[in-house]
């Protein structure tokens, strides 16, 4: 029996998708890039007092905790191994792990879209989307000397 091509369950494999490091103490590991709904899967690893810029989000964005610490400045609470968050359409906010963390936070993030960075005085600074991420994933591979990641889903 032959299975729909859009049926077809996908599998990225750990081992075929190696980290690479995005500098500033963070690190990443692209999993899925889909171009024709825009959403993008990225495991995350940040090192102790990483803070990425304050940014908002174009679509929803869902994140689980594998490992450490960290927080959203606007927020009072704090995702540990293990939480999940529902960020919707629209937020905006800053990513920070705290300093005393013994070792790297690690983050599974499903995005919808884009983030935008945005400068102190809220002025867009750059824009990120899954396309952009494949392709600067693609390229430090290459700087890094590793072999073509293969295993990323595409659709």
């Amino acid at each position: 029996m032959a299975i729909a091509a859009d049926l077809i369950v996908r599998h990225a494999s750990d081992a075929e998708l190696p980290w690479v490091d995005g500098g500033g103490g963070i690190e990443l590991k692209l999993l899925r890039v889909s171009l024709s709904t825009g959403v993008w899967v990225v495991r995350n690893r940040f090192a102790p007092g990483v803070e990425l810029p304050t940014h908002k989000h174009t679509g929803q964005v869902e994140g689980f905790t594998l490992a450490g610490r960290w927080h959203y400045r606007e927020y009072d609470f704090y995702s540990t191994a293990g939480s999940y968050i529902h960020e919707p359409a629209g937020s905006i906010h800053t990513l920070h792990v705290p300093e005393d963390n013994t070792a790297p936070t690690e983050v599974l993030f499903v995005i919808e879209g884009a983030l935008i960075n945005l400068g102190p005085e809220g002025a867009i600074e750059s824009v990120v989307d899954g396309e952009l991420t494949l392709l600067g994933y693609q390229a430090l591979c290459e700087a890094n000397g590793l072999p073509e990641p293969v295993g990323i889903l595409r659709d």
